[in-house]
């Protein structure tokens, strides 16, 4: 089978490697699509992403859809031929973050494409990805794998977004409108927030984020847009930059929250910590998700208005093409990798429920 691995920061080569045949309750998946990551970008040019560092040669991938291939003895799982996505976490069960019910931020997780331990977990894009059985989830019959595959990134701005608390009738400022951010929007404006204002340096993106739902949206280099102007309930930092998570404390009222769900540069980062005590501010973190991928599949099969975020499909063979267009954030949101046998590249703005 053919996979997209890198070795170290820019270097990533689609080889041969050989399929792992299910073992007991595990289950194969002939993956048909992966949706690139901005951890897989970074992977991809810098060989880390946050504290975790390339050790070993990786393959990328933790969005990813595709239909049943086998199942191994004992496994409890959909029949072959069955469409379905893969949760991408397996935690330990056992630590006292998952007694706990905080699963997603198990220390012993294996998590799919992930640097974080050596041996590093490998990814799924790979034309066949063998995984435990608990892990397979069965897509509706309207939901398209296309669409389907815009589940684990929703589960991401889902988590981020329960982690805000309620946020009926709450003007909120969501700064960054990269996929995660739009997808944020989206949960946002479905679970009740009255405004949802969303910044970035570039402006194909905020026309994504109106799309996806932005009640008005504002440039960050902008800093006397009239969309700045009274303080937000809450705020979302989905950029990753230092100046995303400044705007964030400075932008939201006395008593407010601020959510940290992009992953910040490596090392030490500026915080405007006198405006967080005196303002008395809740700083949450937000990393991954556990139960939210089940609602992420059912919003996308009742039709959350996420189709503009997929804005590109390359064949797995032409891998650095679609790794360079994603990272142009200019024309590119979401991109996702076939890895099927057809080699036709296709661009679409929508995605069909």
């Amino acid at each position: 089978m053919q996979a997209c691995v890198v070795h170290t920061a820019g270097d990533l080569r689609v080889e041969h490697r050989s399929p792992t045949r299910p073992g007991p309750g595990q289950v194969a998946v002939a993956v048909a699509l992966g949706g690139i990551c901005g951890s897989d970008l970074h992977y991809y040019r810098h060989g880390r992403v946050g504290d975790f560092t390339v050790q070993e040669p990786m393959v990328l991938g933790h969005e990813v859809v595709g239909h049943v291939a086998a199942l191994g003895a004992g496994a409890e799982g959909p029949a072959v031929g069955t469409p379905v996505a893969v949760h991408p976490a397996t935690p330990c069960d056992h630590c006292p973050a998952c007694v706990a019910g905080h699963r997603n931020i198990c220390a012993d997780t294996r998590y799919l494409g992930s640097a974080a331990r050596t041996p590093h977990v490998q990814g799924g894009f790979a034309q066949l990805v063998t995984v435990p059985a608990a892990q397979i989830r069965p897509l509706p019959p309207e939901l398209s794998l296309h669409c389907a595959v815009l589940a684990e990134p929703l589960s991401v701005a889902l988590h981020a977004v329960h982690r805000a608390g309620d946020v009926t009738g709450k003007r909120v400022l969501v700064t960054g409108a990269g996929p995660i951010g739009c997808l944020v929007t989206a949960v946002l404006r479905h679970k009740g927030a009255a405004e949802v204002v969303v910044s970035d340096l570039l402006d194909t993106p905020l026309r994504i984020a109106t799309a996806s739902g932005a009640t008005a949206t504002v440039r960050a280099d902008h800093p006397d847009d009239g969309a700045w102007a009274d303080f937000f309930d809450i705020a979302v930092e989905a950029s990753g930059a230092p100046a995303g998570l400044r705007s964030c404390v400075e932008r939201v009222r006395r008593g407010g929250t601020v959510v940290l769900l992009g992953l910040l540069p490596p090392g030490e980062v500026p915080l405007l910590g006198n405006i967080a005590v005196t303002r008395e501010l809740e700083l949450r973190g937000a990393f991954r998700f556990d139960s939210e991928f089940d609602e992420a599949i059912d919003l996308l099969a009742r039709g959350l208005p996420v189709g503009a975020i997929v804005t590109h499909t390359f064949p797995l063979a032409e891998a650095h093409a679609a790794f360079d267009i994603a990272h142009d954030r200019a024309v590119a949101s979401k991109v996702l990798l076939d890895l099927t046998a057809r080699q036709r590249r296709e661009r679409h703005g929508r995605v069909t429920h």
